[in-house]
C-alpha cells in the first residue's frame, strides 16, 4: 500500500468514527430534549403566568448535572438573557448555605451547639432567658422576624460587620421562651453569623469563601455586596398592583448576609445540594446533626434540623428543603437524598409565585415514581 493510499484509508476511517459519534451525540441530544420537554414546558408556563422575567434551573442526579437552562430574560432593559452562570438573589436559602458552616465548626470540635450563645457573642446584650446556637438554626431561640413594616427588603444601609449589624434587632426582648415555641428568624441567622465568626476566629464571610465556596467548587456564589462590581449579577424586579414591571428599589443585604445575602447560580446550589448525600466534606455525624428534625421542651418535633427543612412528599419520599425570597429574587432548593436527586431553581422577581410544590412537579420528571404516584407527573 502506498504511503499516499494509507493516509486516505485513515482519514476515511477516521471520518467514520467522527460520523458514528457525532450521530450518537445527535441521539443523545435528542433524548436529552425529550426528557426536558417537560420541565422546560412547565417552567415556560409558570414564567408566563406570573410575569417572571428571567428564571434558572439545574438538576443533579447521581453526582451528575443532567439539566441546566436559563430561561427569560437578566437585564431587561439591556436584553441580556439568562444563562446558566447568572447570579441570582437567594434570600433565606443562604441559611442552609450557612448550616454547611456550623456543621463544620461543630465537627472540628470548635462550636458548641448548646452553650449559650452570649459565650461567643458578648456583644450581645443578656435577654431574660439564655438561649443557643441550636435553637437559633432551628428558629427556636424567641429572636424576632423582621417585619414588613420595617422596610428592611429595601435597606439601604451599609454595615461593615456581622457585628454591626446585630443593633437592628439585639436591644429587643425575646418573643418567647426558647424552645416553647417555633418562629421563623432570619435576625436569628444574624446572630448564628457572629457565632461563626467567633468561633472560626475569622471574619464570617472570609471563612464561607475559604472553607465552604472554595472547597465545593462554588464558584458563581458570593456575597451580594451592592458596592462592587459582580459580573453575571441579575437585574432585580418587582411587579406592581397594576401587574407593570418594574425595577426594584435599591437594596443593601448586608445587615443579613447568613439568613438572606448571598448570591448564587442553580448550578452551584445543586453541587452543594448534592454534597449532603454522601459523608466526606461533612462527617456522616455532622449529616445526621444537620437532617434531625429539632424539639419543643414538650417533645414536638418542629421538622427542622439545623436550618434544614425535613419532609416527605406525595408519594412518601424524604425530601430536604428550604426556600427563599428577597428584594428582586426567589429561590428554592429541594433534596431527594434517597434518590440522590436535586433540583435547585431561582427567578429574579420579587414574591415570584413558585415554592415547594413547584420544585417537587420538577423533580418528579426525573424521578423514578414512587408508591403512590400511579405513573403520573406530581401535580400543583
Amino acid at each position: 500500500m502506498t504511503y499516499q493510499r494509507a493516509l486516505c484509508v485513515l482519514f476515511i476511517g477516521v471520518m467514520l468514527v467522527l460520523g458514528s459519534a457525532a450521530r450518537a451525540a445527535e441521539e443523545t441530544s435528542k433524548e436529552n430534549a425529550d426528557a426536558i420537554a417537560q420541565p422546560r414546558a412547565a417552567i415556560e408556563e409558570l414564567m408566563e403566568q406570573g410575569g417572571i422575567p428571567g428564571f434558572s434551573a439545574a438538576v443533579l442526579m447521581g453526582g451528575e448535572i443532567v439539566w441546566s437552562e436559563g430561561f427569560g430574560f437578566a437585564h431587561l432593559e439591556q436584553g441580556t438573557r439568562v444563562d446558566t452562570q447568572t447570579r441570582f438573589r437567594i434570600g433565606s436559602v443562604s441559611k442552609v448555605v450557612t448550616a454547611a458552616a456550623v456543621g463544620k465548626l461543630w465537627q472540628e470540635g470548635k462550636l458548641d451547639l448548646d452553650a449559650p450563645v452570649r459565650q461567643y457573642v458578648r456583644a450581645f446584650p443578656e435577654k431574660q432567658w439564655e438561649f443557643t446556637t441550636r435553637q437559633l438554626t432551628g428558629h427556636l431561640a424567641g429572636i424576632r422576624h423582621y417585619s414588613i413594616r420595617e422596610g428592611l427588603f429595601e435597606n439601604t444601609e451599609r454595615f461593615p460587620s456581622v457585628t454591626s449589624a446585630l443593633k437592628v434587632f439585639k436591644s429587643d426582648p425575646l418573643i418567647h421562651e426558647p424552645g416553647t415555641k417555633y418562629v421563623y428568624s432570619s435576625y436569628g441567622f444574624n446572630l448564628v453569623s457572629v457565632v461563626v465568626e467567633k468561633a472560626a476566629g475569622e471574619p464570617f464571610l472570609d471563612y464561607m469563601d475559604r472553607q465552604i465556596f472554595v472547597p465545593l467548587r462554588m464558584t458563581r456564589t458570593v456575597a451580594d455586596r451592592t458596592e462592587r462590581i459582580i459580573e453575571g449579577r441579575t437585574g432585580f424586579y418587582f411587579r406592581n398592583r397594576k401587574g407593570e414591571i418594574r425595577n426594584t428599589n435599591f437594596a443593601d443585604n448586608s445587615y443579613k448576609w447568613a439568613g438572606g445575602g448571598f448570591l448564587s447560580n442553580t448550578e452551584d446550589l445543586a453541587r452543594f445540594g448534592a454534597m449532603h448525600f454522601e459523608p466526606g466534606f461533612l462527617e456522616a455525624e455532622t449529616l445526621e446533626l444537620l437532617f434531625t428534625s429539632q424539639q419543643l421542651t414538650d417533645g414536638a418535633e418542629t421538622g427542622v434540623g439545623i436550618a434544614w427543612r425535613i419532609g416527605r412528599d406525595d408519594a412518601g419520599r424524604l425530601i430536604y428543603h428550604h426556600g427563599g425570597s428577597s428584594n428582586g429574587g426567589r429561590a428554592f432548593l429541594l433534596l431527594y437524598p434517597e434518590e440522590q436527586v436535586v433540583v435547585a431553581l431561582a427567578a429574579n422577581l420579587s414574591r415570584a409565585n413558585y415554592g415547594l410544590s413547584f420544585a417537587q412537579k420538577i423533580a418528579g420528571y426525573f424521578l423514578t415514581p414512587g408508591p403512590s404516584d400511579s405513573g403520573a407527573s406530581p401535580s400543583e
